[in-house]
């Protein structure tokens, strides 16, 4: 009887996961629009290096950013991350925009957009409520920063993410390249001034988040 009982829920349970996997299917290859469409929006993002914390470290070309050992001496400005590895694209938009970043290799980031007037000096969770619209790697799992954070189960670790801002509709999507797949989105938001790429390599590793070229034909 009581092998029974843990059988059914099994049982159940399993039925459940299936379920679950089938909806998960549903919104990667049919929620969102055409991947292509999405990927015509590019824009040319390159980092701001006034914003960067001075644990981060820039190439030359604005396109890398990685954590660093250094503690480099760095003019004072009230756009620069104080107390969070963070920095900015040097652009905002207030329009439908798209980039891409390589991660391959990484064991921590953050991605996503956040509000120009955020506040740089404290460390908090980047939430949209505080003008952050991020997801995160980190200890091996990946965030959406809801106001409650969201745990994602990916069947593909991504090597590139992509970033996707439709500003009208308030929505803010993250995908999988190289799967063409949907990681996660932030909907019903509303937006009223330019959004900034946003960029946080981690601590952990020296590899740097690499922001790619977009072809739409790749």
């Amino acid at each position: 009887m009581f092998t029974d009982d843990i059988t059914r829920k099994l049982d159940d349970h399993n039925g459940k996961l299936e379920i679950l996997t089938s909806q998960l299917d549903f919104v990667n290859t049919n929620w969102s629009p055409d991947f292509e469409t999405i990927r015509r929006h590019a824009v040319d993002v390159t980092l701001d290096p006034d914003t960067a914390h001075r644990n981060l470290i820039l190439s030359d070309d604005g396109k890398q950013v990685r954590h660093g050992e250094l503690n480099q001496v760095l003019s004072d400005n009230r756009k620069r991350y104080k107390n969070w590895s963070g920095v900015l694209g040097n652009v905002g938009f207030s329009r439908k925009f798209y980039y891409e970043v390589k991660v391959e290799g990484k064991t921590e980031w953050t991605l996503g957009v956040v509000r120009r007037s955020i506040n740089r000096n404290e460390r908090s969770r980047p939430i949209p409520y505080k003008g952050y619209w991020t997801v995160e790697l980190k200890d091996g799992k990946y965030t959406a920063h809801a106001d409650s954070p969201l745990t994602l189960l990916l069947r593909e670790k991504p090597l590139k993410v992509g970033v996707f801002v439709d500003y009208e509709k308030g929505q803010v999507s993250f995908y999988n390249v190289e799967a063409r797949s949907h990681i996660y989105s932030f909907t019903r938001s509303k937006f009223s001034k330019k959004l900034y790429p946003f960029f946080n390599p981690g601590g952990p590793d020296s590899i740097s988040l690499v922001v790619c070229p977009v072809d739409a034909t790749d």
